[in-house]
């Protein structure tokens, strides 16, 4: 755990989210600085120009969602985010990209980034992402997931890291299943009760214990979990 937690553990109502900026570009971190500050929610808590100093923030500070650019000289977007996460598993990392998706937003959504915001979201939605994030709800507006699996599709998958007889669900009820399935399929917590005919508090109980069971981050690691255990499979062509 980090040493101060996620806005969640600690109580978002209490205290705003500390939100650390990271990019190598002194305007555009003074602009994310004002867009976010505007939100009496979020707390920017320092502004950083490389990923080396990126690491050393979430050491020192107790951040609990970084706004990472993935295209920095020295230690990129994905190597800092690989490195914060391990550091402090409540930390949450949104990349921040000029593209909509590439090779290296996979790679920092597998190295542990929570999702990808473009360098033009608007203010408004930037704002909510960084509060779902901390709130370890949605990393990012509907539809992320289905661009996770098509960014992953397109690379090859890593070799497993556990046994091949190893249960990728093990410890999960039928209905956990059930649930977890629908995550990895990208679905809303909305569409999930309507599907399932669940309350809407049943629901984010279940996906809080998918998440625990499986020791995964959030729901865009639930998909990456689902396609590296062959249990999200590419459509015929």
């Amino acid at each position: 755990m980090g040493p101060h937690g996620t806005a969640t553990d600690q109580g978002a109502a209490l205290r705003p989210v500390r939100t650390l900026l990271v990019d190598d570009q002194v305007p555009l971190r003074r602009a994310l600085g004002t867009v976010l500050s505007a939100d009496p929610g979020i707390e920017v808590v320092g502004d950083v120009g490389d990923g080396r100093a990126a690491i050393e923030a979430v050491r020192s500070r107790g951040i609990d969602v970084v706004l990472m650019d993935i295209r920095m000289p020295g230690l990129d977007g994905v190597g800092a985010t690989r490195e914060v996460t391990r550091l402090s598993p409540s930390t949450r990392v949104l990349i921040l990209t000029t593209f909509d998706a590439d090779e290296l937003v996979a790679a920092a959504v597998r190295a542990g980034a929570s999702g990808y915001l473009t360098k033009d979201t608007r203010p408004s939605a930037l704002r909510q992402a960084v509060r779902d994030v901390a709130a370890g709800t949605s990393a990012l507006a509907p539809g992320v997931a289905a661009t996770v699996i098509d960014l992953l599709r397109e690379a090859p998958a890593p070799a497993p890291e556990r046994e091949a007889t190893a249960d990728p669900l093990h410890g999960l009820t039928p209905r956990e299943v059930d649930v977890f399935t629908l995550i990895a399929a990208g679905r809303s917590n909305a569409e999930i009760c309507a599907e399932l005919f669940l309350s809407e508090n049943t629901v984010k109980t279940h996906v809080r214990a998918v998440l625990m069971k499986l020791g995964l981050r959030d729901r865009v690691h639930v998909v990456i979990h689902a396609y590296e255990h062959g249990l999200i499979r590419r459509p015929p062509t």
